[in-house]
């Protein structure tokens, strides 16, 4: 295995699926702390959290891939993943149900993502990958969002920063 071929991912899970960022991506990992809801936002939009003085959204990854949404357990976390979307640096809090470890995966342990033969847009995902007999979606978090969902994100966040100065925004418990 060459240095350069292996990378490193950090794993969590959402429902019984397991996922993967690189770790160059992934800023910190906190537990799970109340969330300022952003009235009028998509759903998958949970709100957002002040992380030392930065206002940074959370996304439901489970709402935003379709599933059922996030419960909240002991396990539940928010991984602040920080990912270059055109020329802008992002910060993002993803919710996840828990996070498992860190991998070190060669590129010969990566599949192309499958072809579906679908109209679904799959180009998020960087590959599959394998290790110890599981697969491992690996996400592209750039591509996870579309331009548009992030410019919306950062509009209704910033938005809401400037109206939260005349009204106090109710804090929502996951």
């Amino acid at each position: 295995m060459s240095e350069q071929s292996t990378k490193q991912y950090l794993t969590f899970m959402l429902g019984d699926e397991q996922y993967a960022v690189n770790v160059k991506n992934v800023r910190e990992i906190l537990e799970l702390a109340n969330i300022t809801q952003i009235p009028c936002t998509y759903e998958f939009m949970r709100g957002v959290i002040n992380l030392r003085g930065s206002v940074v959204p959370v996304i439901d990854m489970r709402l935003k891939f379709d599933m059922a949404a996030t419960e909240k357990t002991i396990d539940t976390c928010i991984i602040v993943i920080e990912t270059k979307i055109e020329d802008d640096l992002i910060v993002i809090g993803a919710l996840a149900d828990s996070v498992l470890e860190v991998i070190d995966l060669d590129q010969n342990q990566i599949e192309p993502p499958p072809g579906i033969g679908t109209k679904i847009d799959i180009n998020f995902i960087l590959g599959v990958g394998k290790h110890e007999n599981e697969f491992i979606i690996i996400l592209d978090m750039a591509k996870v969002f579309s331009e548009k969902d992030i410019s919306e994100l950062l509009k209704d966040v910033n938005k809401d920063l400037s109206e939260q100065e005349t009204s106090p925004i109710p804090e929502l418990s996951v």
